[in-house]
């Protein structure tokens, strides 16, 4: 059992980095005590519904798209940062920031990021530790990673100011970028 159990943690760690980047990216601009408690929530809710959407899909289907969810979360989370960088390189008039702090830009950021929880919810019930337990374990993880990153990106956010939205887009399509050649080379 404590084989199982180290494993669900460092699934969940794993699962984490992402949730832990991308919260950076989105607390240099920083953010409400509201949007952090949304925040947190959609990512780890996204984290679980992925996994148990894997899990439903089985093991067949899988090795069919298991590596496929990956890329694709990926490659949107370095579509969302390349747009972010773009939009603060524009006039201030004419520019909407990107928001994933609510709305579509919170739901775009949670499935970007939980993406490659579907890969992992294909094996997730031949881990040894029940599904309930795995799933909470992953949820709590993710929580603590958004609110480590958030903090972090807001004290990064606080020195570099008015550069906060480049800063947090280059550090999202760097993250995306790195979780590609990442997994490409089966380190990630």
């Amino acid at each position: 059992m404590l084989a199982a159990a180290i494993r669900i943690i460092l699934i969940a760690t794993s699962l984490a980095l992402d949730v832990f980047a991308v919260s950076i990216g989105v607390g240099v601009r920083g953010a409400s005590r509201a949007a952090k408690v949304r925040i947190g929530a959609a990512f780890a809710a996204a984290e679980i519904m992925m996994n148990c959407v894997g899990a439903a899909l089985g093991v067949a289907v899988g090795r069919l798209i298991g590596d496929a969810a990956g890329y694709i979360g990926f490659v949107a989370l370095l579509l969302v940062g390349s747009y972010m960088i773009f939009e603060s390189r524009r006039d201030l008039e004419d520019r909407a920031p990107v928001d994933v702090a609510s709305g579509l830009g919170l739901f775009l950021a949670s499935l970007a990021i939980s993406l490659d929880s579907l890969g992992i919810g294909f094996s997730i019930l031949y881990i040894g530790v029940p599904l309930v337990i795995s799933l909470l374990v992953i949820g709590a993880v993710s929580i603590v990673a958004t609110t480590l990153g958030l903090a972090l990106g807001r004290a990064l956010g606080a020195r570099v100011g008015d550069a906060a939205e480049l800063l947090g887009g280059v550090l999202l399509a760097l993250t995306g970028a790195a979780f590609i050649v990442l997994k490409a080379l089966h380190a990630g």
